[in-house]
């Protein structure tokens, strides 16, 4: 016969084992923060934001040079993340990199019909990060001028060490949050398969679910209620003789 599972078996369960789990989640969280503080690189970003126009204010705001500016957002995005550009940028700064591991540090955002897209850079120092951007910038505003013979691109706002995103992982309270949340799964998990192996026989509902008869009587256990008997016949005992001595001494 299965055994039903309800609110309160889920409750009685739980609260037996609530050590297993505060232990399990306590473990988790200590090997979460030790691990993201001594094992865990730092890394940090820098950001530039790049204007593509036609360099000319009067053309800004006609509709059709500013649409066409927003399609070349799309193809610049690709662009900036050519290895043409990203070996030059690596031979400037003598960066011990190739093309494919720079751009992997790369990131390049862009907002729908807008003529500004953004360049994010992540290392394991700021002041690199703030480097990689801005090199990448200026190098990929020479390299459009030439390659397309444009001069349609501008640095909106180079990327500086004051103004960057500082450290950007790890981070600890999220690392801190998702071993508190695995830890927490992990805990219930095992609680209710050791549960699930017990089978020891405990009340008289685990016999009427194991052997599906119902209980008639039980046998209450009067090994307490014998001894504390034992020890009180005892005194009486001892008290009878004591009192037959004291009057065995008045008689003499």
């Amino acid at each position: 016969m299965k055994k039903n599972v309800g609110l309160k078996e889920i409750y009685l369960i739980v609260r037996k084992r609530l050590w297993l789990i505060t232990a399990i989640i306590l473990v988790a969280g200590v090997i979460a923060a030790i691990t993201t503080h001594f094992f865990m690189a730092p890394m940090y970003d820098a950001t530039a934001r790049i204007l593509v126009n036609q360099g000319n204010g009067k053309t800004l705001y006609n509709s059709n040079a500013v649409q066409t500016n927003v399609q070349l957002v799309n193809t610049y995005s690709e662009l900036i993340e050519d290895p043409s550009i990203l070996n030059k940028v690596i031979r400037n700064l003598h960066l011990n990199l190739s093309a494919k591991d720079l751009q992997g540090m790369l990131t390049v955002t862009s907002n729908q019909d807008s003529q500004i897209f953004s360049i994010t850079a992540e290392t394991g120092q700021a002041d690199l990060s703030v480097q990689i951007v801005n090199r990448v910038a200026n190098v990929f505003k020479a390299q459009v001028r030439t390659m397309m013979k444009v001069d349609n691109v501008s640095l909106l706002s180079p990327a500086t060490v004051s103004e960057s995103g500082g450290q950007v992982s790890p981070s600890l309270s999220k690392n801190m949050t998702l071993a508190v949340f695995l830890g927490l799964l992990l805990s219930f998990g095992l609680v209710f398969l050791l549960e699930y192996l017990d089978t020891t026989i405990k009340t008289e509902e685990d016999i009427e679910q194991k052997l599906g008869v119902p209980v008639i009587g039980v046998v209450a256990h009067l090994e307490n209620r014998d001894r504390k008997r034992k020890k009180t016949d005892g005194k009486s005992d001892m008290t009878t003789r004591v009192g037959r001595s004291k009057r065995g001494r008045r008689f003499f």
